[in-house]
């Protein structure tokens, strides 16, 4: 086996946003586009990618320069923006795993010698990397899952989320890691940063409405948004955060028992928080408003704020209500199955 393919989700953020950075628990669902990668062994020690949904083609690299941006400035910023997370997942791969010189088992009896080796990769995705659904983790988890098969390492789905939170780390300096464990493991999880916890929940059903706001959120500058007013109100803002964490709990015990009028309520009050922190926008907040106008339990943002998607619960009978009011706003309603399955192998 030279060749295969690995699908992985994306998420959305159910509750937790922004506390979760600072070591309070989240709670974030995997969500039914995935993205998908062939990832193929060859024999000409070049790396090779193919991702056009982020605008790359052709891009090809010696092995052993996986990583290497200009010497002068940080890590791979001389590196096309879509392939890095990729690039960076085959270097992190291969220097945690082998020796340079070392040989791999490739499927029944065949080896390769790694430091000869090459990657092919090409991938592609069932959502727009403009949703905010967590595209770059997708990836991540998508090509060292398939690495770890292809190469007879068989890497477990805990090792494979600490080497693509690992990489995302890398790259963007910071990052809590629900996304990566929502593109490993699927489902709804309970998540704390770093993957301290991570625990899947049994649920009955997970009927989300989604809402795209039309506008892509920028994650790293909002949460320095944040950091610099935590700064300036550190009191203020952690006992924000503290009754954030108290709240995913509660949402939590609810999600388990299906008893969705509660984790509604339970999103108006986090949406209020969030609004404190400063993270909410005037657009989300109009599908927000409309949709529990409409009859919605609650409805929140979902993710870093400032755009990207809000999130909805509504009893059976008011749901076309409510994606019809978010509509009538300006939102876009984004047709999608929650709590579904983690990183798997297609073919």
């Amino acid at each position: 086996m030279k060749k295969i393919t690995v699908s992985a989700p994306g998420k959305l953020m159910l509750f937790g946003e922004h506390a979760v950075v600072y070591g309070r628990p989240c709670l974030v669902t995997a969500v039914g586009q995935r993205m998908r990668a062939i990832v193929e062994l060859t024999e000409d020690s070049m790396f090779q990618l193919d991702a056009p949904d982020v605008s790359v083609s052709g891009y090809r690299k010696p092995m052993s320069e996986l990583g290497k941006g200009d010497p002068s400035t940080s890590l791979g910023t001389s590196i096309p923006k879509g392939a890095k997370f990729v690039e960076v997942a085959v270097k992190n791969f291969f220097s945690s795993q082998f020796t340079s010189k070392e040989r791999a088992s490739v499927g029944t009896g065949s080896t390769f010698e790694v430091g000869k080796a090459g990657i092919k990769v090409t991938t592609s995705s069932e959502f727009s990397s403009e949703f905010g659904f967590g595209s770059s983790s997708a990836a991540t988890v998508c090509v060292i899952k398939a690495l770890s098969e292809l190469t007879g390492k068989k890497l477990s789905k805990k090792n494979v989320f600490d080497l693509s939170y690992k990489t995302v780390l890398e790259i963007q300096g910071q990052a809590s890691g629900f996304d990566v464990a929502a593109a490993t493991f699927g489902g709804t999880l309970y998540f704390v940063i770093g993957g301290k916890v991570i625990k899947q929940l049994n649920l009955p059903s997970l009927p989300l409405i989604v809402g795209y706001s039309g506008i892509k959120a920028d994650t790293v500058t909002l949460v320095n948004q944040v950091k610099k007013k935590a700064n300036k109100y550190p009191k203020v803002i952690d006992d924000i955060y503290d009754s954030i964490g108290y709240l995913v709990n509660q949402a939590k015990n609810a999600l388990v028992k299906g008893d969705f009028q509660t984790v509604g309520e339970l999103m108006n009050l986090n949406q209020g928080y969030l609004e404190s922190l400063g993270v909410s926008s005037d657009k989300l907040e109009s599908m927000i408003h409309a949709a529990r106008e409409a009859g919605a339990y609650g409805a929140k943002l979902s993710g870093a704020g400032g755009g990207d998607c809000m999130i909805a619960l509504a009893p059976n009978n008011k749901v076309e209500a409510v994606k019809k009011a978010i509509n009538n706003v300006g939102g876009q309603v984004v047709d999608i199955k929650a709590h579904i399955e983690g990183v798997r192998i297609d073919g």
